[in-house]
């Protein structure tokens, strides 16, 4: 159905992540991948949804001098926001045992946000879901670690894997969002963009 709305349009998704790109595919849209590369790092004033909002659009910077009359650009970002700190992708093993050891027993919040941007329009969506983990032991997250590299993800875990099978005893909001893209929104959004 969007497919049909966004002929002559062409979407380009930039960003390396298999699970956006699928999220992107199971629409059942036409896009391609391009990426470039950018260094993220954002204002220390900034918290919550302004520090993800902030990535989503600086990643969307590099494209400007490029982009077509018919291109629709998507950048995206995802934190994890526990105690008042955001949460990116961790840097060693050992900070990604820390993580998911400060996330234990607690609920964080993970947020996505997504610029969309053409030659004359840019809008910033983003989607907010809380998580609740059960106690994790040492040896779960040692496991988990071990088994399933967790370096590119933020916060040190993916919900669709194994840690979040046997851990998460609560969500609210939107489950893809935790993925790594609230493709409700994409969608409604592109939706309004071309109708």
């Amino acid at each position: 159905m969007l497919n049909e709305k966004l002929q002559g349009k062409h979407l380009i998704l930039a960003s390396g992540s298999p699970r956006r790109q699928q999220f992107f595919k199971d629409l059942g849209i036409n896009f391609e991948i391009r990426l470039k590369e950018v260094e993220e790092i954002y204002p220390p004033r900034l918290k919550h949804f302004e520090i993800s909002d902030y990535l989503a659009q600086l990643k969307s910077l590099p494209f400007e001098k490029e982009l077509q009359e018919n291109d629709i650009l998507i950048t995206s970002d995802t934190i994890v926001w526990l105690n008042e700190q955001a949460l990116g992708k961790p840097h060693s093993r050992e900070e990604a045992f820390n993580m998911l050891k400060s996330m234990s027993n607690t609920t964080h919040e993970v947020i996505t946000s997504v610029c969309i941007k053409t030659t004359k329009y840019q809008k910033t969506v983003h989607a907010v879901t809380k998580v609740t983990f059960k106690e994790l032991s040492s040896d779960e997250i040692n496991y988990y670690i071990n088994n399933y590299k967790p370096f590119d993800k933020a916060g040190a875990y993916g919900i669709q894997e194994w840690i979040g099978a046997i851990g998460i005893t609560k969500i609210e909001g939107t489950y893809n969002n935790v993925v790594g893209l609230p493709v409700n929104l994409v969608y409604r959004e592109l939706l309004s963009l071309v109708s």
